[in-house]
C-alpha cells in the first residue's frame, strides 16, 4: 500500500508562489534539501525580492520563464531581464542592424507588459563570448541589481549562445559574491540559480521545480507576442504554440492547469536524512 501511495499524484509543497514536487518517478536524483532551500519563508523572506532573468537573446526568458516573472511581479517582487544579445540575426529577410533595433523596441515593450526593468548587454547574436570579460559584465549587473533568484539557460544546448550564457551566469554569480564591482559596488551573495526549460536546451534537462502559472497565461501571451518572431512569419518554429502546449503538459504533471518547470544544479538535489521518513 505504501508503494501505491508513493506512485499516486505527486504532492506539491506551496512556498509563496512556488511549488516543489515531493517525489518524481522519472528522475534519478531525489528531492533537494527541502528543509534548507524550500522551507516555509519567514516574514523577512516574504518581503519583496528581486528576480533576475538572463537570456542569450531578447525573447528567450519571456518565452521560457515569462509566466513566472509575471506572477512574481504581481506578488510584488521586482523583475529584471538581462538580454546578452538582441538576437538581431534571427530574421533572414532583414539586415541585422534593422532587426536589432526592432528587437530592442520589442524587448522594451515586453518589459512594460511585465512591469519590470530591462538591461541590454553589448554582445552580438551568435557571438556571445564565453570569456572573463562577459563574466565580469554580468557580475557587475548582479551586484547592481542584487537578485535573490537568477533564472537562465540550462547548460546543454544546441545553440552556442545559450550554452555560453549558462557558463557566464554560473561563474558571474561566484564573481559577484567574492569581490567588489568595477565601480565599487559591494559584493552580492545569496542569489539562487534556476534553469528554464527551452526547446533548444533539452539534453539532460530534468524537470525538478514546477511553478503554477494557471492565472498568468493570458498575460503571458500578451507579453511574448510583443515579439514578431513569436507572433509568426519569421521562423517556421511555432514558438507560441509550443510553449503554450508545454505549459499544459507541465501543468498535467504538476496537477495544475498550467505550470512552468525548472531544473537546478545537481548538488542542490542532494538530500540528507537522519532516518527513513
Amino acid at each position: 500500500m505504501r508503494q501505491n501511495e508513493e506512485r499516486g499524484p505527486r504532492k506539491l509543497i506551496p512556498v509563496s508562489s512556488r511549488f516543489v514536487p515531493r517525489s518524481f518517478c522519472w528522475v534519478t536524483d531525489v528531492v533537494t534539501v527541502a528543509a534548507i532551500l524550500f522551507a516555509a519563508p519567514t516574514a523577512a523572506q516574504q518581503a519583496p525580492r528581486t528576480i533576475m532573468a538572463v537570456g542569450a537573446h531578447a525573447g528567450d526568458m519571456e518565452l521560457t520563464a515569462g509566466a513566472v516573472l509575471l506572477k512574481q511581479r504581481q506578488l510584488g517582487d521586482r523583475v529584471v531581464i538581462l538580454h546578452l544579445s538582441l538576437g538581431e540575426r534571427g530574421n533572414p529577410k532583414v539586415a541585422a542592424a534593422a532587426y536589432g533595433a526592432q528587437k530592442r523596441k520589442e524587448a522594451e515593450a515586453a518589459a512594460r507588459v511585465l512591469g519590470g526593468d530591462v538591461v541590454f548587454a553589448p554582445y552580438r547574436d551568435g557571438e556571445v563570448p564565453n570569456n572573463d570579460e562577459a563574466r565580469r559584465y554580468v557580475a557587475d549587473v548582479i551586484r547592481q541589481v542584487k537578485p535573490t533568484l537568477i533564472i537562465t539557460h540550462w547548460r546543454e544546448s544546441i545553440h552556442r549562445d545559450h550554452a555560453a550564457t549558462h557558463a557566464i551566469v554560473v561563474d558571474a554569480v561566484l564573481l559577484a559574491a567574492i569581490e567588489a564591482g568595477s565601480k565599487g559596488e559591494p559584493a552580492h551573495r545569496g542569489a539562487r540559480l534556476w534553469y528554464a526549460e527551452n526547446w533548444e536546451d533539452t539534453e539532460e534537462f530534468q524537470r525538478y521545480l514546477y511553478v503554477d502559472v494557471s492565472d498568468q497565461m493570458t498575460k503571458w501571451r500578451e507579453l511574448v507576442t510583443s515579439y514578431e518572431f513569436v507572433r509568426g512569419g519569421i521562423s517556421s518554429f511555432a514558438y507560441l504554440d509550443y510553449y503554450t502546449a508545454l505549459a499544459t503538459v507541465r501543468g498535467a504533471e504538476a496537477r495544475r492547469p498550467q505550470a512552468v518547470a525548472f531544473d537546478i544544479d545537481p548538488l542542490g538535489k542532494r538530500r540528507v536524512l537522519d532516518s527513513v521518513p
